[in-house]
């Protein structure tokens, strides 16, 4: 990159999930508690909500992808909650697997799940550090 062009990094823009069937990721996402802010079938995508945030998962259905382990080696998402225990509760009562137990991370607690094609989602709290979250 030369010199006289710089650039920053200014944020994120949408974190893109490979799933292997649209449909069946929008529901396994809507069981979890996310909402769908559009679903455009025909170029095999749905964008799911975070907060009030502009940028989402993206979902895009790749083709021939098929189900994965929920030990997938893989890039793990996690995304801020107010209660990691209580969004663990929900989940669960969801019919979604958790990927074990509630555990303590260095700024509060955190659950993770894996959708049927092994993509990680985290839900993390900052019980132990409320001057860094969102909501104080």
């Amino acid at each position: 990159m030369s010199d006289d062009v710089s650039y920053e990094l200014l944020g994120f823009d949408n974190v893109l999930l490979p799933v292997g069937d649209l449909g069946e990721a929008v529901g396994f996402y809507e069981q979890t508690g996310f909402a769908v802010a559009f679903r455009f079938d025909e170029a095999g995508i749905a964008l799911l909500k975070v907060g009030g945030e502009t940028p989402g998962l993206l979902l895009r259905a790749e083709e021939g992808l098929g189900p994965r382990p929920p030990a997938w080696p893989s890039a793990r998402v996690w995304l801020e909650v107010a209660d990691a225990r209580v969004a663990a509760s929900r989940i669960a009562g969801a019919g979604i697997a958790l990927l074990g137990e509630p555990f303590p991370v260095a700024t509060g607690w955190t659950v993770e799940i894996a959708d049927p094609w092994g993509n990680v989602i985290g839900f993390t709290d900052y019980s132990k550090r409320p001057e860094l979250a969102r909501r104080k």
